[in-house]
């Protein structure tokens, strides 16, 4: 018989309908997502709402300590003591959540990578949430301590007893703790920006400019409203920044470890 040649149907173009579906799936796996990022930050919530109480020491003890035991701390409503303790309780959770957390963001980001890259995940999960939990840490034992004995001291110089409100304490500490946990995931994301080619250390050098501006721009937003937060965040960004240069500069891809993409031949139909 003689061999015919079977030529591969022409290939069908995506209709608006597929194109739309397939940005629908992206936003099912994003709500996916968040549902369990979600319910892990509840889990945690729930745990750390049993032991409130000492967690609510351990958030004053900063200023307790920094005012020798004569600051105030007051409640003016009839429901703020129960308030506080779930607020508390929520901040403590989303530390505690913090590895399903960032385990989430990592899946749903995997799929655009390459199949090198995905090998990161464990890696990406347990330095991003040593550095949250370091950020926070290092918020309560060092900024807690400066910020408290300056503004403690200016009623000092006025010579009034201060008295605090425990909602007031509360917004003002949870606002700093996570500003500072979120901030110092800088280093790690420009170690794996940096090994997935989409920044190097000579970019982060020329713009360093425009990096000190946006620094003072995120710490004034994400601060309560005064100079001194603001400061208080702006200086460890600042050597968050220079540390993550040095990062990106010891981290940096050489030529041959630059991704290359990956296509696969479609198969060729065998000839009868």
């Amino acid at each position: 018989m003689p061999s015919e040649d079977i030529t591969p149907p022409a290939p069908i173009e995506e209709t608006p309908e597929q194109a739309r579906m397939s940005l629908l799936e992206h936003l099912q796996e994003l709500r996916t997502r968040l549902i369990r990022a979600f319910i892990a930050i509840g889990l945690g919530f729930i745990l750390a709402y049993a032991v409130r109480n000492p967690l609510f020491r351990l958030l004053t003890w900063p200023i307790r300590e920094v005012s020798g035991g004569k600051v105030l701390l007051i409640g003016t409503g009839v429901g703020e003591a129960f308030y506080t303790e779930i607020k508390v309780a929520l901040i403590a959770g989303l530390f505690i959540a913090s590895p399903a957390v960032f385990y989430e963001i990592w899946k749903f980001v995997a799929p655009g990578l390459y199949e090198t890259e995905r090998r990161m995940a464990k890696p990406f999960v347990f330095f991003a949430t040593m550095f949250f939990v370091l950020g926070g840490y290092f918020c309560w034992a060092v900024v807690f301590r400066v910020g408290y004995a300056f503004f403690l001291a200016q009623y000092a110089y006025i010579g009034v007893t201060p008295t605090i409100r425990i909602s007031e304490y509360l917004a003002f500490s949870s606002k700093l703790l996570l500003a500072f946990a979120l901030t110092f995931e800088m280093p790690i994301f420009a170690f794996f920006f940096t090994k997935l080619g989409m920044i190097d250390y000579k970019m982060m050098l020329s713009y360093w400019r425009y990096a000190i501006v946006a620094i003072f721009v995120v710490s004034a937003a994400l601060t309560p409203p005064d100079m001194i937060s603001m400061f208080l965040l702006a200086i460890p960004l600042v050597l968050l920044y220079a540390i993550s240069v040095g990062v990106a500069w010891m981290f940096r891809l050489k030529p041959a470890e630059k991704p290359a993409a990956t296509t696969t031949k479609p198969e060729q139909p065998e000839t009868v």
